[in-house]
């Protein structure tokens, strides 16, 4: 049994009874008056799960087979030992039950040309808490464009085996290969990646509108540094990442899909659950205040995925559907997971760093029947993923503004 302290419930689990046929354009959440202040409180409301569908489709493997054979193949392993960059905290984050954090260089630190969104860990990758006998915690960041080049998304590969106070670190550059299979190239993934999920040989990222793509860390390559404003294959047969060493490819992509008059999922954050059966990804969507007061909704979904081939696993009839979902109405979610059966949302409260009152926020609710519960400021300013690491009954965050991106981890067992 998962101890807990007390905490401020902010709405009831609103059970309905059209499960099987729920119209997500009918009668929603009950909103009220929450305590806090400056929000309202939504009742969460079961949605018909089947109804959130997804397809999977394959990098030609003969445009994988011609970059495997054009570049240098490294493993995990080794990225992480060619770590070049060495973090350092000027502070401590306010975060309620902390129990480990980390930061990163000064220049990523305080960079305004990357945003660091998406969390997971080796946990994730493999129950143990190891991938290649490292514990490894993953990051992702997007590019702001302020030089004008989209440079897409970045993984910082943070080495906790070396030191979990202060992991060395280096960054790695998603691609998409492209091309053709006698002159191969890649470019930039320009997505948000406010999500990701590392299980087994696979990382998963969140596509805002489009699901999820899908990267093979069994496909890593070195490429050429000296140039940043250089991608892919270049008129020398060389090949450059915007002068970063390492490119982890995307291998497949599942495209998302409803039916029964449901809208599309916005797809803004992932995680993985491993105290689920089968092991499952839990995916939420972000929506303003603004949003909401338009009409839009924010729901949550639970998807089982298969530890054989590491893919989303189809229903019987072949296809592959949701086993849960839910309506919160929750404002600024930015990270969702779920552990025995409870479901935790990080929620953004603002970018002002000197009011207490703009820390992120903790969200849980025990599915199907239990009740919101909000843990007020539990998180820092920005708060964004979350990963639970279950072999240390870690729940694990981070900041997204410059200067206040800490990387830190919580007991999960304490809310």
């Amino acid at each position: 049994m998962r101890s807990r302290r007390p905490a401020l419930v902010v709405a009831t689990l609103g059970v309905v009874a059209l499960l099987a046929t729920a119209n997500p354009a009918a009668a929603g959440p009950a909103a009220g008056p929450d305590p806090s202040g400056d929000r309202l409180a939504a009742a969460v409301t079961p949605l018909t799960a089947s109804n959130f569908r997804y397809t999977l489709s394959h990098t030609p493997s003969a445009l994988i087979s011609a970059l495997d054979a054009a570049l240098p193949n490294v493993t995990m392993s080794a990225v992480a030992d060619d770590a070049n960059r060495t973090p350092s905290c000027p502070s401590a984050p306010s975060v309620t039950h902390r129990t480990a954090y980390y930061c990163w260089n000064d220049g990523d630190r305080g960079t305004s040309d990357w945003y660091p969104q998406g969390i997971t860990t080796s946990s994730d990758a493999y129950g143990e808490g190891t991938y290649e006998g490292k514990r490894l915690n993953l990051v992702s960041w997007y590019d702001h464009a302020e030089d004008g080049i989209d440079k897409g998304v970045r993984i910082s590969v943070s080495n906790l085996s070396a030191s979990a106070s202060a992991p060395p670190y280096r960054h790695v550059l998603l691609v998409e290969p492209s091309g053709t299979s006698s002159a191969p190239s890649y470019k930039p993934v320009n997505v948000h990646a406010g999500g990701i999920m590392w299980y087994g040989n696979l990382l998963y990222v969140a596509d805002t509108s489009g699901g999820f793509r899908v990267f093979d860390l069994d496909h890593l390559w070195r490429v050429s540094t000296g140039s940043a404003s250089k991608v892919g294959r270049q008129p020398d047969g060389s090949y450059h990442a915007f002068d970063y060493k390492y490119v982890l490819p995307q291998t497949a992509k599942f495209a998302d899909s409803t039916v029964g008059g449901y809208a599309q999922l916005q797809h803004s954050s992932v995680s993985l659950d491993r105290t689920s059966s089968p092991d499952s990804v839990v995916v939420s969507e972000y929506r303003s205040k603004d949003d909401l007061a338009k009409g839009a909704q924010v729901r949550t979904v639970r998807v089982p995925i298969d530890y054989t081939d590491r893919y989303l696993e189809p229903a019987s009839d072949g296809v592959i559907k949701a086993t849960e979902a839910y309506r919160t109405d929750l404002e600024s979610v930015q990270g969702s997971t779920a552990i025995d059966g409870e479901f935790f949302f990080s929620q953004s409260d603002g970018s002002d760093h000197s009011n207490p009152t703009s820390d992120g926020d903790l969200h849980t609710f025990r599915a199907p029947s239990g009740s919101l519960v909000r843990h007020g400021d539990a998180l820092t300013v920005g708060a964004e993923d979350l990963s639970y690491d279950p072999t240390r009954d870690y729940l694990w965050s981070l900041g997204e503004y410059p200067g206040y991106r800490w990387v830190y981890a919580a007991d999960a067992s304490s809310f």
